[in-house]
């Protein structure tokens, strides 16, 4: 029998033409992406005055880091990421527990009522009560301007458990009905056996919570009001959509002083909100392959 040569075939023209325009594209999507957030950030350490006429393009002009030292000084700044941090790690914990608890019986095909529960959860994602309903409900619990009214509205969502619904279905039921013969009951079994496997689908809906509390301010706006507890997003709007910089102890000479200095501070706070995240991604990145296939293919 003739030996496939798979290196032959992998390096056809054709494959190698797909390769370089797809490689062109990719490389394109990703300038289009990372290209303004580059310019905030060469921005924030230019002279205020050259930003704003268009002469900074590719490289700094006129270094300084003015911005970032008055950010350091910037108070606000500090308990809005105090308090995100907070949320983010408390919401995330919290929208863990809930999932995985939730999504591992709905995968057990001897839990009978998994159908119609899965049913009432499916049906929240095309129909629900919408804003006014929820800050009722939120209202009548006793829950505005706490940070509960942060964290447990989206500690549950149907998409996530989905898809650890989807990755548990996927596991070998011969692992949990190993420990049922050997006298494990199915908590001991889910502790023991079912979560140490399930690292990646857990990494993967963590960052997904924790990006979206990180970047929640809707929330946080509607229920909240007192300023110590805002997060990190909302003083970076009152900064960048109204202007307010109370705090931020501008001490320029003249008016149009105070606008370049500002200007810098509004650069540079959008570069120490997005930091976090952009650091905190490439650990988590490999599991998001696992986790995109999660279903796509079943054996």
């Amino acid at each position: 029998m003739k030996k496939i040569n798979r290196n032959a075939i992998a390096n056809t023209k054709s494959d190698k033409v797909f390769n370089v325009v797809n490689t062109l594209i990719l490389a394109f999507v990703l300038l289009l992406i990372s290209y303004p957030l580059y310019f905030v950030f060469i921005a924030s350490i230019s002279d205020p005055i050259k930003a704003a006429s268009g002469q900074v393009t590719w490289r700094p002009v006129g270094f300084t880091l003015a911005g970032y030292e008055k950010i350091l000084h910037f108070k606000r700044i500090w308990i809005g990421y105090r308090n995100t941090i907070f949320y983010a790690i408390l919401g995330t914990c919290i929208s863990l527990s809930l999932t995985i608890t939730l999504a591992y019986p709905l995968s057990r095909k001897d839990f009978k009522l998994r159908n119609v529960i899965m049913y009432m959860i499916t049906f929240t994602m095309f129909f629900n009560g919408g804003m006014i309903p929820t800050y009722l409900t939120i209202n009548e619990m006793g829950l505005l301007n706490t940070i509960w009214a942060v964290v447990l509205p989206s500690a549950i969502t149907a998409q996530h458990v989905i898809i650890v619904r989807t990755f548990y279905q996927g596991l070998p039921t011969e692992l949990t009905e190993a420990a049922a013969i050997d006298g494990a009951t199915n908590f001991k079994a889910f502790w023991y056996i079912v979560l140490p496997l399930s690292k990646a689908v857990i990494a993967v809906i963590a960052l997904y919570v924790a990006s979206s509390l990180w970047n929640s301010y809707f929330g946080p706006m509607i229920y909240l009001r007192d300023q110590n507890k805002y997060p990190l997003q909302l003083f970076l709007r009152q900064i960048l959509l109204q202007n307010n910089m109370e705090g931020a102890d501008i001490d320029a000479s003249t008016i149009a002083e105070q606008g370049q200095v500002a200007n810098l501070i509004k650069y540079g706070v959008i570069i120490v909100a997005s930091v976090p995240m952009m650091i905190l991604y490439p650990f988590i990145q490999k599991y998001f392959v696992k986790g995109v296939m999660i279903g796509s293919v079943k054996g």
